[in-house]
């Protein structure tokens, strides 16, 4: 099967390129300004540049697949709902047009509530999920939470802080008691690639992990791996603006992704669709928390001469060389040095 992964070059991508290439499928992987030719898989693959927001270029970069994996979010910009409206759509019409019979979309558990209620990060992944819906093919959607691995942006945000924060950490009380369920990044390209090859699956399921627990958890449990003291105390007065400015200055994930992520924690994001119950386990079963963190770590503290996580006989938990430059791990000394200087 020819496949076209749209927005290959991302973090999910970078990892689900190499699954689908171990299981023999052709690979189209798009990009926007030049090829990640970072990624050991680079030379493997069919490179098409495509403008999302380009009617014309999507086309093209979609010509003769057989499946599309959209892979595409905006967070930074300040109309990213408006945008991705707009690329949804272009996907959603060329799919049909190319004579594409599945498409995949990877998106964010949405909470049953209200739209006045959601963030607007939640509302754009569900207006997307919708405007894909129409597509002239089978679609189905993958929803999923917090995406664990190294160089994940969730995951690195509560990496960098909690590194960052030091002994005692305040966590707001709107924050504490939400229930999260976690997906390791092994489990959620898996879950990706058998989707791809499932054509008679459509609508959506929830990709996570075997753990629930709460955000105060969560850190608990990053902690105890990581092998940091740390103590977290609840914090009444913490306006969502507030924190979202503060984490976002924190860590050296883009700000405004990290202030456009941030509102949605006040959310439960359990699953209530289990994809497993439907695509059957990943080999070995579903990584718990625990293990998830503890091979998203282990590699960085290995240092050099560990296999690449996005190569094909690499451990997806792992830093990969093609990873965005804010997910190389820096020491708290390096970052107040950096931070003093106004890096």
């Amino acid at each position: 099967m020819r496949v076209a992964v749209v927005g290959a070059s991302g973090y999910v991508g970078s990892r689900l390129v190499p699954e689908l290439l171990r299981r023999g499928h052709d690979v189209v992987a798009t990009h926007h300004r030049s090829p990640a030719t970072a990624y050991p898989w680079s030379g493997d693959v069919e490179w098409r540049r495509v403008d999302v927001h380009d009617e014309e270029r999507v086309l093209e970069a979609l010509e003769g697949v057989d499946a599309v994996c959209y892979l595409v979010h905006g967070l930074d910009a300040d109309d990213f709902r408006q945008r991705d409206r707009q690329a949804a759509d272009n996907v959603a019409y060329a799919a049909g047009v190319v004579g594409a019979s599945r498409l995949v979309y990877f998106s964010g558990i949405v909470p049953d509530l209200p739209d006045d209620e959601l963030s607007d990060h939640l509302l754009s992944r569900l207006e997307v999920e919708e405007i894909l819906a129409t597509a002239d093919c089978s679609v189905l959607t993958l929803r999923a939470s917090m995406v664990v691995g190294a160089g994940s942006t969730s995951f690195e945000v509560m990496r960098q802080m909690s590194t960052r924060l030091g002994v005692v950490q305040t966590v707001p009380a709107w924050m504490g008691s939400s229930v999260i369920q976690p997906v390791a990044v092994a489990d959620a390209v898996w879950f990706l690639a058998e989707a791809l090859e499932r054509p008679d699956v459509t609508g959506h399921l929830d990709v996570v992990g075997p753990d629930r627990l709460s955000y105060v958890s969560l850190l608990r449990t990053y902690a105890a791996r990581a092998r940091l003291l740390r103590v977290q105390v609840p914090v009444w007065l913490a306006p969502v603006e507030t924190v979202a400015r503060v984490a976002g200055a924190l860590v050296d994930v883009p700000s405004g992704t990290v202030e456009s992520l941030i509102p949605s924690l006040g959310h439960d994001m359990v699953g209530d669709r289990d994809a497993a119950d439907v695509l059957g386990e990943p080999p070995g079963g579903r990584l718990g928390v625990s293990d998830a963190v503890t091979r998203s770590l282990a590699t960085t503290r290995a240092g050099d001469g560990a296999p690449d996580g996005a190569s094909l006989d690499g451990d997806p938990q792992a830093p990969s060389a093609g990873d965005p430059s804010w997910s190389r791990h820096r020491s708290v000394l390096d970052w107040a040095w950096s931070t003093a200087r106004g890096r």
